[in-house]
């Protein structure tokens, strides 16, 4: 029999337990402790070994800790999405085909920055008008992600979308997203369907979460929509 006081592989969770200082604790307070440190090495050789129609393939040897590391990883544009958010507190999803996991999943509008110079706030409104044929005159900063920092180099920056309206024009769509389909959810039932483990697109599970928990503090944690965005991906080939 197991003692009650003391839990399964001789860890303390309790809120007792969690109060306690000890050596190993993280800081407490708004979590602005916490932070990615950006490095900067010393890239040796680089090279193409596959490129693509959307992406290329970057190998690249490099000086890390006295000795040089060779990686492989996706060279990608980065993108922008949208949780656009109406006066109920419904955000926009669209379900669409996704090849490489053979799925329809549903998402939130989002798009490459794939366009030369194009500055990332106005690729997210028009990618909000070709995907769902709205405007928004209220454009905040949700959350910043980086999809896969193993493998890739893509960087996703997810705004939010308020005061909406239709464009005057619906707009024409092709390939995947010619059959695209478009619901409005409920934030809180879209956070339910993201804990089920029902919907698991990296930029809705993301976004919903955010926006959930921004939501909880008063919107507080937004930025300005046009604010900084220092991890934004390299342009392909940079």
């Amino acid at each position: 029999m197991t003692d009650a006081t003391v839990p399964l592989g001789g860890h303390d969770f309790s809120p007792e337990a969690r109060q306690r200082p000890g050596k190993a604790d993280a800081p407490q307070g708004s979590g602005a402790e916490l932070a990615d440190d950006p490095v900067e090495v010393q890239v040796e050789h680089t090279e193409t070994p596959f490129t693509g129609h959307v992406w290329n393939i970057r190998r690249d040897a490099f000086t890390y800790n006295d000795g040089t590391l060779v990686r492989e990883y996706v060279d990608h544009p980065g993108a922008v999405a949208i949780l656009a958010l109406d006066d109920d507190d419904r955000m926009l999803l669209i379900k669409q085909y996704r090849h490489p996991v053979r799925l329809r999943d549903w998402e939130i509008p989002a798009g490459l920055l794939d366009v030369a110079g194009e500055d990332p706030l106005n690729a997210a409104q028009r990618e909000l008008a070709e995907e769902a044929d709205l405007t928004a005159s209220r454009w905040d900063v949700l959350t910043d992600f980086s999809t896969s920092p193993g493998g890739s180099d893509e960087a996703i920056r997810i705004y939010l979308a308020r005061d909406l309206a239709p464009t005057a024009e619906a707009f024409a769509r092709g390939e995947e997203e010619a059959d695209i389909e478009v619901r409005w959810a409920p934030l809180d039932d879209v956070v339910d369907a993201v804990l089920a483990r029902a919907v698991q697109n990296p930029s809705l599970v993301i976004g919903a979460l955010a926006a959930h928990a921004s939501r909880a503090r008063g919107w507080a944690t937004l930025a300005a929509g046009d604010s900084p965005w220092p991890r934004r991906s390299r342009p392909i080939g940079g």
